[in-house]
């Protein structure tokens, strides 16, 4: 069953199929015995973070945004322990439980090849590149703007867009300076080598990767129509912190955003120098340190 925060017919059946998730969950997390359970969110942890409290299970929580979502609400009453991206999530919940972790970020987008970027994308080196990223499934609002700019935008930059599973524009294939993709894994950590700036939706797991990478960016969160607004706090704590600018969709059209993109490229040496001066934990070590610390 899905937890909503909207009216929908299924609110009425779906408390009795997450209670007989949690009973599920219970069977098998008593059959498999794990030393610990680690949850990211969503409302498909929330039976089993449950079912796991019920054996006596250690529960390690992460909650990636600023402000938690509603499984993690839930599921905090039952963890053993919080993980935090942002310093100011801890207000959220109870103080002896957080620990200021960071993200867990994945390794191999450090290891990209400038040069390999390139040849993925035909692209030339001497002119800049701008990476265009619409979220997992691709942002229509997005591709319609940057594709309306590409005439202004390509006589100063090169774009790469990743614009999501069916959104591949076959008119503009072949364009000069502008590579399409429907989505990328193992090309990824090649083309954030390549990119000078990259236009992004504001999700905890990509902005921290850029933070990491000292990436320039712009954040056009998902709006409060389409989500519960964790993209739009997310987003303005990085431009609070110098990190991003921020565009809100409702409000751009294709000029603005290609100025946006001229003014953080004009300026990047001030965002790249913010980045730096953050410090922030290892993710991944700090979050197998609590982890591991069950395990004794």
């Amino acid at each position: 069953g899905k937890l909503r925060r909207y009216f929908n017919a299924k609110n009425f059946t779906d408390p009795f199929r997450v209670l007989e998730g949690i009973f599920q969950s219970f069977s098998i997390v008593k059959k498999i015995k794990p030393k610990v359970i680690f949850s990211k969110g969503g409302f498909v942890s929330v039976p089993v973070v449950i079912g796991g409290w019920m054996n006596g299970i250690p529960v390690i929580i992460h909650e990636s945004d600023m402000t938690p979502g509603l499984a993690n609400k839930i599921s905090a009453a039952f963890a053993s322990k919080i993980c935090i991206n942002f310093p100011s999530t801890e207000k959220y919940f109870s103080k002896g439980k957080v620990v200021y972790t960071g993200t867990p970020i994945r390794k191999g987008i450090l290891n990209g090849s400038y040069n390999t970027g390139l040849g993925i994308c035909g692209f030339e080196a001497n002119k800049p590149v701008v990476m265009v990223m619409g979220g997992s499934l691709g942002s229509r609002r997005i591709n319609s703007l940057i594709r309306k700019a590409l005439p202004h935008l390509l006589k100063s930059f090169q774009v790469v867009h990743v614009c999501g599973r069916g959104n591949v524009d076959p008119s503009l294939s072949g364009l000069n300076g502008y590579k399409q993709f429907e989505y990328v894994n193992e090309e990824q950590p090649h083309l954030f080598k390549i990119a000078n700036l990259i236009i992004s939706r504001a999700g905890a797991n990509s902005i921290f990767e850029f933070l990491k990478l000292k990436l320039p960016n712009i954040l056009i969160p998902l709006s409060t129509n389409s989500s519960r607004g964790d993209q739009i706090y997310n987003a303005r704590y990085f431009e609070k912190m110098g990190f991003s600018k921020v565009l809100f969709e409702e409000n751009i059209n294709a000029d603005i955003l290609c100025q946006a993109i001229f003014d953080v490229y004009n300026s990047r040496g001030k965002y790249i120098e913010s980045m730096r001066r953050k410090q922030t934990p290892d993710g991944t070590a700090e979050i197998m340190k609590l982890i591991t610390a069950y395990d004794n």
